[in-house]
């Protein structure tokens, strides 16, 4: 069996491969950037080949040091997380990264059951708008909108992304009837440019529609734009899956019967290799479980968002 090469030059190959820098890998690892050097060059050696091509300004890998440097860095970040997962507090604080709307109007209101079923289990939530990296970053686990395709995560898709015109009663009854989608192109509508326009009108068979004339209260927030529409300001495009209660309760109404979707989904997302956190599976099993008997997954036969409009 051939032996592994010194574990200080494998450690310091690391770091230099994650950095792409001599000098950063020296300052992370407390070297001098002599030191690092010396260690890759050891490494080199041992395995009779390059990993990095040199120049006066920077060094990239080679493509041995690109074969090599996936499963290493993966192998560094499950020793850390190992590490990370003994240390004090680590399996008492599940901390989330989720925007704002999901946060607000669909996990907030769900998460007293959560953490009735996990007491000893304390959740703290970020709501901000950077895209964190759950790779390096300080979070566990986190709510993303897209495809379903971010390399080094493990990836549970919640429900689809759908759609849909609101407003409220009040402002519906001062607009007066409305028998088509077009109609709704006469009123204002709160953040035009919000990119789900486009394609609801596309998909309610109003095609290549001018969204760049009239008010624009410029929201882009789902949460802003719901109030806003609740407010009577005008009609809000949003995911009826958010506003379920006002959907239900009739503060809010679908003039128009018509989901649309753009081929994103919400996730549940965390790092593969965390996926043995017990905390995380907690999370995890609860959620998924939150979302089936939700009846929102796109497996369901009949889905919150279309009951809620009927």
């Amino acid at each position: 069996m051939q032996k592994l090469p010194p574990m200080s030059a494998v450690r310091v190959f690391e770091a230099t491969a994650r950095l792409q820098s001599f000098s950063r890998a020296a300052d992370e690892l407390g070297l001098t950037q002599a030191a690092v050097s010396y260690q890759i060059k050891v490494l080199e050696d041992r395995l009779g080949t390059s990993l990095f091509t040199r120049t006066a300004r920077q060094v990239s890998l080679t493509e041995t040091g690109k074969r090599l440097a996936p499963s290493i860095n993966e192998a560094f970040q499950i020793m850390r997380d190992a590490f990370q997962a003994v240390s004090e507090g680590d399996e008492t604080v599940l901390a989330i990264t989720v925007f704002q709307t999901f946060a607000a109007n669909w996990l907030v209101p769900r998460l007293g059951g959560f953490q009735l079923s996990h007491p000893s289990l304390a959740v703290r939530l970020d709501t901000s708008m950077d895209l964190v990296d759950l790779i390096r970053g300080e979070f566990d686990v986190g709510i993303r909108s897209g495809m379903g395709d971010w390399p080094g995560l493990e990836v549970h898709e919640l429900f689809p992304s759908r759609f849909v015109p609101v407003c409220s009663p009040q402002f519906l009854e001062r607009a007066g009837p409305l028998k088509e989608p077009a109609d709704l192109l006469k009123l204002p509508l709160v953040s035009p440019r919000d990119p789900w326009w486009a394609p609801w009108f596309s998909q309610a068979g109003v095609p290549n529609v001018d969204l760049t004339r009239g008010p624009d209260l410029n929201l882009g927030i789902q949460l802003l734009e719901g109030a806003s529409a609740l407010a009577g300001h005008g009609v809000a495009i949003v995911a009826p899956a958010f506003f379920a209660n006002e959907l239900a309760t009739g503060r809010l109404i679908a003039p128009f019967d018509i989901l649309a979707e753009d081929g994103r989904s919400y996730w549940l997302v965390y790092p593969k290799t965390r996926s043995r956190s017990a905390k995380i599976r907690a999370f995890r099993d609860w959620l998924l479980e939150e979302v089936r008997t939700s009846c929102v997954r796109r497996s369901s036969t009949m889905s919150l968002d279309k009951a809620l409009l009927r």
